[in-house]
């Protein structure tokens, strides 16, 4: 694969995020907090009864986009920020783009800036990630 500085990583997009989806995955990480699967709760905190994905799965979201793109021992690293949450019934994308290139050794390393955005605009996840592209 050629990339460049300024080259565009093919988007990644998932059409709906569900609220079963959430409910499953609460209970697959055991997670307590009642913001994946209790309209009761986040109206309470101020999300009017708006379900909140969970922030790995946002993630994972980004990390389809980097393997369809380099493939599956791609990232070397990644560093994320979550500055909002996503909301159930959400289309997400995420995105991003390469701004920096360095070589290890034979492998060639793309640096790249990511995000995933809801369909409103909202950005809803920041990263960096150090990608083998060779």
């Amino acid at each position: 694969m050629t990339v460049e500085v300024g080259d565009a990583i093919p988007p990644w997009h998932m059409e709906s995020v569900t609220p079963e989806r959430m409910k499953t995955v609460a209970a697959i990480f055991r997670d307590p907090f009642p913001v994946h699967w209790d309209r009761e709760a986040t109206r309470a905190m101020g999300f009017e009864g708006k379900l909140l994905n969970q922030s790995p799965v946002n993630l994972g979201y980004v990390i389809n986009m980097l393997i369809a793109w380099a493939g599956p021992n791609c990232i070397r690293r990644i560093r994320t920020e979550f500055p909002r949450p996503v909301f159930d019934g959400a289309a997400v994308t995420a995105g991003g783009k390469v701004v920096g290139l360095a070589k290890d050794g034979d492998d060639t390393i793309a640096e790249c800036e990511l995000w995933l955005d809801s369909e409103d605009g909202t950005r809803n996840l920041t990263a960096r990630a150090w990608v083998i592209v060779s």
